[in-house]
């Protein structure tokens, strides 16, 4: 039986392919990185450190579009109903210094999906996600319209988050990125805080108060 790297390089030949291309085909349509597939690594990756606990990585692969994964069984989710602190920070270019931004948010879940809204009196812009769950991984977008009298002068920002949620169900802390003022993409670290699972008028009333 041939070896893994040699079958590969019959199969590429018929294809009129070269080994790398291949390759990388090969990731995309089995979703597996080619090294458990039983063949060499693709080169040319490149890991950063983005001195916040994370990484970066570009890699040739990023350029191929990305299989759709296959629907997973329903399972049930844990609850994670009621009022949370989101807490985020961000740099400011045009004032060259980092700030934080923080609201009481209402959670609601429908399966494995999540909204959250903030309490309008919690902060003098307005935010709203919707993610989505699977396991321990949160995962989905973000939106705020700021203060129109504020220094964003009632600019509305979006970008995407990911969050990973604690055993505990209490804290989900992760980053978020999005484009700011001056129109680059910038990276920040974002947490969700639980505060309260009741979302009754009363409860949504003590918390519709300065979060800061």
């Amino acid at each position: 039986m041939a070896a893994p790297d040699t079958a590969l390089g019959a199969l590429h030949n018929g294809m009129r392919m070269n080994q790398d291309d291949f390759a990388r085909a090969l990731e995309v349509v089995t979703g597996l990185p080619i090294s458990l597939l039983g063949f060499a690594a693709v080169p040319g990756g490149h890991v950063a450190d983005d001195q916040q606990g994370g990484h970066d990585l570009t890699s040739p692969v990023s350029n191929l579009a990305t299989p759709t994964p296959a629907a997973k069984p329903s399972t049930a989710h844990r609850s994670y109903e009621g009022v949370w602190l989101s807490r985020y920070q961000y740099y400011s270019s045009g004032r060259e210094e980092s700030f934080a931004g923080q609201h009481f948010v209402v959670l609601l879940q429908h399966g494995d999906r999540l909204t959250a809204r903030s309490l309008p009196g919690s902060a003098s812009s307005s935010l709203s996600l919707d993610l989505t769950v699977d396991g321990a991984v949160v995962t989905g977008t973000w939106v705020e319209q700021t203060d129109p009298a504020g220094y964003y002068r009632g600019a509305r920002y979006h970008g995407a988050i990911q969050l990973l949620a604690e055993p505990t169900g209490r804290r989900m802390a992760g980053k978020r990125v999005g484009f700011g003022k001056d129109m680059d993409v910038n990276t920040g670290p974002w947490e969700l805080v639980f505060r309260d699972a009741s979302t009754s008028k009363a409860t949504l009333d003590r918390y519709n108060t300065s979060a800061t």
